[in-house]
């Protein structure tokens, strides 16, 4: 499943490791070129989850249209599959309004997802799936990840611990096909004539790990461990993906007493920051992606102009 070349030339994208900045740059260039935002944000598209996701604030989507957040109840799971389905209904719509869709976000497999289509895989095999679970269960979400590394050392090093769903995804596969997905995801990009224009913002990584600290700060001051606390407490539970979310795992740990509310906070920190590192990998790696460093000193006005001119045809 992939956007046709005529509909991804019409989409721009801005992708960027958490934090950096890039909703501020998103908002004041989708002014700028009378574009609408498309939210490339995993966590972001469930309700109700808007402390720990970071959302761009009800101001921010009254100003700029803003699209897939908040479009799934915390209780279901929302696959690639799905997101690059919705992603292409609000692309056409927005372009049906002679607007532009601008894919904002930090999802580095959604970007790619985006780029060069979804890998389908085969079916699910859910007594094997149980048998993860419970081995997770029992030993914990690091056995599945060191049981992946033996067999696809690759997928390994691009999947965090505690991403229990992807890793039992990656072994399953690799059950089923005696193959490791990372062989098999091999969906290549475009030429070069044909693909759109994408940038992502490259910060400092000393810069970009002060500011996730601070961030993860604010969230506490801003309630989420109450807002953890009210999705616990709602019916239907919250699903697999939604309790693993980055910064709701830690925090739901923290309540249920498994850990004291400082480890949880250092916690967040430190996962967040390794995620920010995996993510340059990602828009490292993605060829079709121009990095556009920054210092952390410009202001969003500063960064517009920047990359104005690679968001704009050739």
């Amino acid at each position: 499943m992939r956007f046709s070349i005529d509909l991804l030339k019409k989409c721009r994208f801005i992708a960027g490791p958490t934090a950096c900045g890039k909703s501020d740059v998103a908002l004041e260039l989708a002014e700028q070129m009378k574009a609408e935002i498309v939210s490339m944000d995993s966590m972001a598209i469930y309700r109700e989850m808007d402390i720990g996701t970071a959302k761009p604030s009800l101001e921010m989507q009254e100003r700029v249209p803003h699209h897939l957040i908040d479009v799934c109840d915390p209780s279901h799971e929302f696959s690639v599959n799905d997101y690059v389905e919705a992603a292409e209904v609000a692309a056409r719509e927005i372009i049906g309004r002679e607007g532009t869709p601008l894919f904002v976000g930090g999802t580095g497999l959604y970007l790619r997802s985006l780029l060069r289509g979804v890998f389908e895989g085969p079916g699910a095999d859910w007594e094997y799936r149980q048998e993860l679970a419970s081995m997770a269960r029992e030993h914990g979400a690091a056995a599945l990840h060191d049981l992946l590394r033996e067999v696809d050392p690759e997928s390994a090093e691009r999947l965090h611990p505690n991403d229990e769903r992807r890793v039992t995804r990656a072994l399953e596969v690799f059950k089923i096909t005696r193959q490791p997905v990372s062989a098999m995801q091999t969906e290549e990009p475009l030429p070069e004539e044909y693909r759109p224009r994408c940038i992502w913002l490259s910060p400092p990584r000393e810069w970009l790990y002060e500011r996730v600290n601070h961030r993860v700060d604010l969230m506490m001051e801003a309630g989420l461990i109450e807002e953890v606390r009210g999705l616990l407490d709602r019916e239907p539970p919250l699903g697999r993906t939604a309790r693993q979310g980055l910064g709701y795992k830690e925090i739901i740990e923290c309540l249920e007493r498994e850990i004291s509310e400082a480890e949880a906070i250092e916690k967040i920190k430190t996962r967040t920051r390794q995620f920010a590192k995996r993510q340059h990998t990602w828009f490292r790696n993605l060829i079709e992606c121009q990095e556009v460093t920054i210092t952390g000193e410009e202001s969003a006005g500063e960064l517009v102009e920047r990359v104005t001119g690679e968001l704009q045809e050739a």
